[in-house]
């Protein structure tokens, strides 16, 4: 059977149904739903035994969306969590300010929701990260924005646009990863001093003529760009902007020291993690 899509209500011809599509929900027993049909097996919704069908069965509930498909559950906003960050670099230190671009790292969003929920690659995802030509804020519809676990993270932008956004208490404070975790417990200390993330903007999602790491294609040099935090620091409780990051060189500091030393992005508190926001809800 081929892959993708949600799966079937039942098995179209008569006998049990067959194997749901890869990622979807389970099948219910199809029209017919005693062994029977014909030798074509559960591709056509018989069983390979052959004999009489029994009485229509009902239905089989729908499931997430398989590979190719579109996932229905709300999920549109994840922080890239410290993992698929090392994942999707493949590098201890992350990507530093090099992600390919807007175009790249908007890939890396895709595939790290595709890999978290199937079928959720595909609601058109988009990095919250601001270039000389295009700010962050413009990127990402008009919400609403879920966290994976259903939860609202805000409901139009001008719930995103406070110091932090106007959504579920129980996560705006320490807003979560891929996986619905909250940043700050995501190598399961609970402690990760990981607040920096990278945004290129300041408090209005907006390009202020600050360093974008040569718009996201430089993982070099001290000119870091303009960070905002995941959970609310010392240094500031912004989730958008709050400081400079030291540089654009991969790097990963759970342990903040002050203002960082070198040139790391992550130096300051973090690893060059970045807010994922999807067009579908």
């Amino acid at each position: 059977m081929a892959a993708g899509g949600a799966a079937a209500s039942g098995a179209p011809n008569g006998g049990s149904a067959g194997a749901p599509a890869t990622g979807g929900g389970a099948s219910g027993a199809g029209v017919g739903g005693g062994t029977g049909g014909s030798a074509a097996g559960a591709m056509n919704g018989g069983s390979a035994n052959g004999g009489a069908g029994g009485a229509s069965g009902s239905a089989g509930a729908s499931g997430a969306a398989g590979t190719g498909g579109v996932a229905t559950e709300p999920f549109s906003f994840f922080v890239t969590s410290l993992a698929a960050v090392r994942r999707e670099s493949n590098n201890e230190k992350g990507f530093g300010g090099d992600l390919g671009g807007l175009t790249g790292a908007d890939e890396i969003c895709r595939k790290i929701a595709e890999k978290s929920m199937p079928g959720a690659g595909a609601k058109g995802w988009k990095a919250f990260l601001s270039t000389s030509a295009e700010n962050a804020i413009d990127r990402i519809g008009t919400g609403p924005w879920y966290d994976r676990t259903g939860r609202v993270v805000a409901m139009n932008i001008a719930g995103l646009l406070e110091t932090r956004p106007d959504g579920d208490e129980a996560i705006i404070n320490d807003l979560p990863n891929e996986d619905g975790v909250p940043n700050r417990a995501g190598t399961g200390s609970g402690n990760d001093d990981n607040h920096d993330i990278i945004t290129g903007s300041n408090s209005m999602g907006k390009h202020d003529g600050g360093s974008t790491c040569e718009n996201w294609t430089s993982a070099t040099g001290s000119d870091g760009p303009r960070v905002g935090h995941s959970w609310p620091a010392m240094s500031g409780m912004g989730w958008i902007q709050a400081h400079t990051a030291p540089g654009c060189e991969p790097s990963v500091a759970l342990t903040q020291t002050g203002p960082g030393s070198g040139n790391g992005i992550g130096n300051a508190g973090g690893y060059g993690g970045f807010y994922c926001f999807a067009l579908k809800p």
